[in-house]
């Protein structure tokens, strides 16, 4: 009877999000995109798209979205949105960083990416205009990936932080006190193997089509450099999100190494009392500003 009732509520809001979407205009970047697609398909093979294309889209956006906090240190007015405004970024940090994420991207990633086409081939994951998902149903799976994901980084990463492993593994991540978005893949081989397979669990569970994978990366980059970035952005939209973590609150964690574990969300820290200090700390400093108001 509850599953019954469940399958109703789901198809009625499906009925509804379906009826909004046929009042929305026209997206004029949906032919573009149909033709390119198609472009795609015709002069590329599926492995070369499913690898080479997928290594493009990560290499691409992870640096794109990288630029603007990149370039925020180069200007004055930024740096009262930084969090932590007494340790500014340095060259030697940057450099450091990004040969390190040359290694990891090429050299333990690529190789997992190859097993891309063969998941889509075992599984008969299609890549076709024709089968693709429509756009609110590909938001529900990124987001249904983003929980998941969020699951598996909070324990596995509070895990990390246990004493007898840390300083094998997760401290590599925890050298830069003051983190910035480059940063964000900046780890031990192994800790992108182990956390790095929260990413995929959701794919292997919800991904009807190959688009899925591109889009859920672009959402998951988004995220994990945002959190990332050293820089509390008021008109930041991600912080519209319900129950989204944001920068301050992953600052906190590198800035005291203990508490703050999800990677998106905050609920797993509310339940299990893991981001108390961080609340005790926001509290604080309220007052403070308050008295220097």
């Amino acid at each position: 009877m509850a599953t019954n009732e469940s399958v109703s509520i789901f198809s009625s809001a499906s009925l509804a999000v379906e009826y909004v979407d046929s009042l929305l205009p026209e997206n004029p970047l949906q032919e573009p995109f149909k033709n390119a697609w198609n472009y795609m398909l015709d002069n590329y093979t599926k492995f070369q798209i499913a690898t080479w294309g997928s290594l493009i889209v990560h290499e691409v956006l992870y640096f794109l979205f990288c630029l603007p906090g990149f370039l925020f240190q180069f200007i004055p007015y930024m740096k009262k949105y930084k969090i932590q405004k007494d340790k500014p970024e340095t060259w030697e940090n940057q450099w450091k960083c990004f040969k390190v994420l040359l290694f990891n991207h090429f050299f333990i990633q690529l190789p997992l990416i190859c097993g891309t086409y063969y998941f889509t081939e075992y599984f008969n994951i299609p890549y076709d205009w024709e089968r693709m998902p429509r756009w609110y149903l590909l938001l529900a799976k990124c987001f249904g990936c983003a929980v998941i994901e969020d699951t598996w980084h909070y324990f596995l990463h509070r895990l990390l932080h246990h004493k007898r492993i840390y300083k094998y593994i997760h401290k590599i991540h925890h050298e830069f006190q003051a983190p910035f978005g480059m940063e964000a893949e900046y780890a031990h081989p192994l800790e992108t193997l182990i956390l790095g397979t929260g990413f995929f669990i959701g794919i292997m569970l919800l991904c009807d089509h190959v688009i899925l994978l591109w889009a859920w990366v672009t959402i998951r980059l988004i995220e994990t450099i945002d959190v990332h970035s050293g820089y509390d952005i008021p008109l930041n939209p991600l912080n519209l999100i319900p129950f989204y973590a944001g920068s301050r609150h992953h600052d906190f964690h590198h800035m005291n190494f203990i508490g703050n574990y999800a990677s998106t969300f905050t609920w797993w820290d509310r339940i299990f009392g893991t981001d108390s200090q961080f609340v005790a700390y926001n509290e604080k400093m309220k007052k403070i500003e308050k008295k220097t108001e």
